[in-house]
């Protein structure tokens, strides 16, 4: 049998000490994880070091695999949020008498074995793990090849903690990205119980046409913000420079504005300079590309192809795109859309509330930055992923999505008729 079969059975095995433990002792778990990160942070920074040393690209995948004391912290900060959750299991759902007298239960539990496949953040492993964990499920994480010592680094702290409490370790289990995990993890039914792919959407399609074991994906981000009429110009221009450089390399970074002709002048006149000093490339349509020209430098400005459009860069990259009205802005967002996050900024509280109503994606905003699509900005602590679903979970998944449920019938001698 190989390594990877023989740490999904000892996953599967040791989970029900996890499942049955208390939650003060899950809540210890997960602060003694935070104390073990921080005791080997420099450990686990030299581990990210060797990673990226190894890493030869120069894009947008280099932001994502690194780590630094500002994120070490950002980690430590999400494990505190997530143990400061209420326990997520034995909530009771619904309780209520039948008329047979039988009581009537459901009660929230663990999914089980949950196996996450993801690329190259690192933090991602300790988010999917301390949710994982304090869910009371055995994790199965297979991170990217390029981050795979610090990904080490960070079990190893992971599996510590499971020790300090008195959790069988197995309950973390890092695969090794050079075995063959494509066919064991993805087929293993009766071993895992669900799989989530989190990264791209070549990623994503690869899981869901390939897997026997359930999916939850989450999916691609592409991000639209339309800047409707009447709308202020400034205000928008804060929300598009946030939304593309405060992180452009996340799922949740803008990727296209769509600007109504009216607010067209005075959107890019206020958010040119904003995107200029961070040298945003800006892709534009026909109609805005004159415009542009006018107050943005022409090293940084293109003309929009087609593919452009729909498209997520996950870099410093944008498109554009003018419409005559509110209801032709729509139609091209629904047209374009991934499901993921999308945004109005608008004047118009009747425009405000269709594109709310309307538009079908996990996370709709008015009058802010797509970046808000997040876990920890949701108060969820951390996220596993953001689906773009509708079964189960959809938008960023925290503690709750990675529950089920069970009924439980407590009788008196009842018998069927």
């Amino acid at each position: 049998m190989s390594a990877l079969l023989d740490g999904i059975r000892a996953a599967r095995r040791a989970q029900p000490a996890l499942a049955n433990a208390s939650g003060e002792t899950r809540r210890r778990l997960l602060q003694q994880a935070g104390c073990h990160i921080q005791k080997h942070a420099a450990k686990i920074l030299a581990a990210n070091q060797e990673d990226l040393d190894r890493y030869t690209r120069d894009d947008s995948g280099r932001d994502r695999l690194t780590l630094n004391p500002r994120r070490i912290e950002d980690l430590l900060q999400g494990i505190t949020d997530v143990a400061n959750q209420p326990d997520p299991l034995g909530r009771v759902l619904e309780d209520r008498l039948l008329p047979n007298g039988i009581r009537l239960s459901r009660i929230s539990v663990p999914l089980g074995v949950v196996g996450v496949i993801y690329e190259s953040r690192p933090n991602v492993t300790v988010d999917i793990s301390v949710l994982g964990l304090y869910a009371g499920n055995a994790v199965l994480l297979k991170g990217g090849r390029e981050s795979f010592r610090t990904n080490e680094a960070l079990v190893e702290c992971l599996a510590a903690a499971c020790r300090d409490v008195g959790i069988p370790p197995d309950v973390v289990y890092l695969i090794d990205p050079e075995s063959d995990w494509k066919t064991e993890l993805m087929e293993c039914v009766g071993g895992v119980d669900v799989l989530i792919p989190r990264g791209g959407a070549g990623l994503i399609d690869f899981v869901r046409r390939t897997a026997k074991v359930p999916v939850i994906e989450t999916g691609a981000g592409v991000c639209h913000t339309f800047v409707d009429f009447p709308a202020d110009p400034q205000m928008a221009a804060n929300i598009i420079v946030n939304a593309k450089v405060q992180r452009p390399s996340v799922c949740n970074a803008l990727d296209c504005v769509v600007v109504h002709r009216n607010s067209l002048d005075g959107l890019v006149e206020a958010v040119a300079p904003g995107l200029a000093s961070c040298g945003v490339e800006v892709r534009a349509d026909q109609e805005s590309y004159p415009v542009w020209q006018k107050h943005y430098p022409a090293n940084l400005l293109k003309h929009a192809e087609p593919a452009d459009y729909g498209m997520e860069f996950l870099s410093l990259r944008m498109s554009v795109k003018t419409v005559g009205s509110f209801e032709e802005g729509l139609e091209f967002i629904q047209e374009h859309t991934s499901h993921h996050s999308e945004a109005i900024v608008t004047d118009s509280a009747g425009h405000a509330e269709r594109f709310l109503a309307e538009v079908d994606a996990a996370s709709v905003l008015h009058n802010a930055s797509t970046r808000f699509t997040d876990g920890a900005q949701f108060g969820l602590g951390a996220e596993v992923g953001i689906s773009t679903q509708k079964l189960h979970a959809r938008g960023p998944m925290g503690i709750e999505a990675l529950t089920s449920y069970k009924w439980l019938a407590r009788g008196s001698g009842q018998v069927r008729a």
